[in-house]
């Protein structure tokens, strides 16, 4: 017969052995970062995204107190990196960097395993990329308002290049904005699509400030507008498209973190205050403004929306136009 002691001994020893179970479970949820970190950019090296993953990535290592490793995840359009981290366990040691439109537009126009809001934990915004217009400089049109007369009396004769599918869709979104036809020439990289609209074979293009500015400072691209609020210093004498009567163009790309879905909130909150310490510091700007870039923070809530509203404004645009891509 068990005795009335050793069943009070055996209560407390459950008590106990219940009470170490949920203090190990609380360290475990509390213990990040645990081990080294990975940041997956889905492209392949030098590119803007890796530039900047390698840039946070040192100062992510000093914060947290562990080494962080870039992982350069190339191929599908961005998607199989993306789909690593979709798959990557939740508990913050596993980042994507990337940017909204890539990730949203690729999304829409491809079969992906995932969804790139819902699968995925928003966890702040690094910095913003907005759309410079060049025209090759041979044409009679010197601003945005010229640029769409020519346009209109010519329709579907001016070419206009691409090199990613976030600058089809934001070209389409332009012609739609200025009623105008204007005929597609796909290239496979920046380099290729500037040379030749420097000669004429093509005669519009969009594409960050930052890989055509000194085309333009030496006169073998004429850029006649700039997505931005305001102007840029390094381009001070291009007008923004608001000044020209087009309005309500925001197609500004937010390049941010991504973790997977279901990340703890207090994992979250760290990742999201140590990114913006980061981008607060001078040697961080002063990096960034080397690369004609800048820092733009949003919280993990706000670039969630941000996202949801950009996805549906792609939407419409990708359906309007009959935009079509392949894995």
């Amino acid at each position: 017969m068990v005795s009335v002691h050793q069943i009070l001994a055996l209560k407390v020893w459950a008590a106990s052995a219940l009470v170490i179970m949920l203090c190990g479970q609380f360290a475990n949820s509390q213990s990040f970062p645990s081990r080294p970190i990975r940041i997956v950019v889905p492209y392949p090296p030098g590119g803007s995204n890796d530039i900047m993953g390698r840039l946070v990535g040192q100062k992510f290592s000093e914060a947290f107190g562990v080494q962080v490793v870039i992982d350069n995840r190339g191929g599908g359009n961005g998607v199989i990196g993306t789909e690593i981290i979709q798959r990557a366990p939740p508990d913050g040691h596993s980042m994507l960097i990337t940017s909204t439109n890539s990730h949203l537009i690729t999304s829409l126009i491809s079969k992906t395993a995932f969804h790139p809001i819902d699968d995925f934990t928003p966890l702040g915004t690094i910095d913003a990329s907005d759309n410079l217009m060049v025209i090759y400089p041979g044409l009679p049109a010197y601003s945005l308002q010229e640029f769409i007369a020519l346009a209109k009396a010519k329709p579907g004769q001016l070419n206009y290049a691409t090199s990613t599918t976030s600058g089809l869709v934001t070209t389409a979104m332009f012609a739609l904005r200025a009623g105008i036809q204007l005929q597609h020439v796909p290239y496979k990289g920046a380099g290729p699509a500037l040379n030749d609209l420097m000669g004429g074979h093509v005669q519009m293009f969009f594409s960050t400030p930052s890989s055509m500015a000194g085309h333009v400072r030496n006169g073998k691209l004429r850029a006649i507008g700039i997505t931005s609020d305001q102007r840029l210093l390094a381009l001070p004498n291009v007008a923004t498209f608001a000044e020209q009567g087009i309005t309500d163009f925001d197609v500004k790309s937010l390049r941010g973190l991504l973790g997977p879905k279901g990340m703890p909130k207090h994992v979250v909150d760290r990742w999201s205050a140590e990114l913006q310490k980061i981008l607060m510091m001078t040697e961080i700007i002063e990096r960034m403004a080397a690369q004609g870039m800048g820092p733009f923070y949003m919280t993990p809530d706000t670039f969630r929306v941000r996202m949801q509203n950009e996805f549906i404004k792609y939407a419409q645009v990708i359906k309007t136009v009959e935009i079509k891509g392949e894995r």
